[in-house]
């Protein structure tokens, strides 16, 4: 790895917080990821950075919540102002996020002035005006539908792609509705990849392949499928999220094949 500058806080608030880690040259690309929802929210972390991204010479920047509150609160603005400000001294910024992270890229994404994102089972909204069968978070209640509004606050040119699982009950719900309004973000539906849909491909050994996909400035959402399909035969999570599948549809034998090949691969 190319060696780093130290970690700088760049937004040090009570319930946001930014770090930031630059290569040792400054880097001109910035990449930027965020803490999905917890089980046990309530602090602040010290994760590393990526260590691909600095390798390839790009910023590490991650974002933090310190509750599951969407990255919707008080602070919101003023972390919009200070991104704003940082996004100024690079060339590119590409961002990945996985579920809530997946939509606080998609909100932070005008702030960033993101060149790409790639987010996986993103939510669209947890207004229950708008979707009253989105009842899966209990925070869900204390959604800000006027500041979480992507419409209004979104990136309505942003370009990427939007990873779901098509067997999954309300994710490919969500992922048309963010196309709606960013048409740019390409779909890549991953079949029985589960929530968040890359379950399968971190399960079959691809979590750097696909790390890489988003770091790529060419980022590919028939090579994110091509990847799940390379890997889920040999990824218990696939064959698994696939009996559950076929029980909801009465499929039994179907269910019961599945499910033993699932067992199998967790035991080898």
């Amino acid at each position: 790895m190319k060696a780093a500058r130290p970690t700088e806080t760049l937004f040090d608030g009570d319930r946001l917080r930014a770090r930031l880690t630059r290569p040792r040259d400054g880097g001109t690309v910035l990449y930027v990821t965020f803490r999905q929802r917890l089980d046990q929210p309530g602090s602040f972390s010290d994760d590393p950075p990526v260590r691909q991204a600095l390798a390839l010479g790009l910023a590490h920047l991650h974002l933090q919540s310190r509750w599951n509150d969407w990255y919707l609160n008080p602070e919101t603005e003023a972390l919009e102002a200070a991104l704003c400000t940082l996004r100024q001294g690079f060339t590119q910024a590409r961002a990945v996020g996985y579920s809530m992270g997946g939509y606080a890229a998609l909100r932070l994404a005008a702030a960033l002035d993101l060149t790409q994102a790639l987010v996986i089972s993103p939510q669209f909204t947890l207004d229950r005006t708008v979707l009253p069968m989105e009842r899966r978070y209990r925070e869900a209640a204390a959604f800000d539908r006027g500041l979480g509004d992507l419409a209004r606050h979104g990136k309505p040119d942003l370009c990427g792609a939007v990873v779901f699982d098509p067997s999954h009950p309300l994710d490919p719900l969500h992922a048309r509705l963010i196309r709606q309004i960013m048409p740019g973000m390409a779909p890549a539906p991953c079949m029985f990849g589960g929530h968040p849909a890359t379950q399968a491909i971190r399960a079959g050994g691809g979590f750097r392949q696909f790390q890489a996909l988003g770091l790529n400035a060419a980022l590919s959402a028939p090579a994110i499928v091509r990847l799940h399909r390379a890997l889920r035969t040999t990824s218990s999570r696939y064959w698994h999220f696939r009996a559950k599948a076929c029980l909801v549809r009465g499929k039994t034998a179907q269910a019961e094949q599945a499910l033993a090949r699932a067992e199998r691969l967790a035991d080898a």
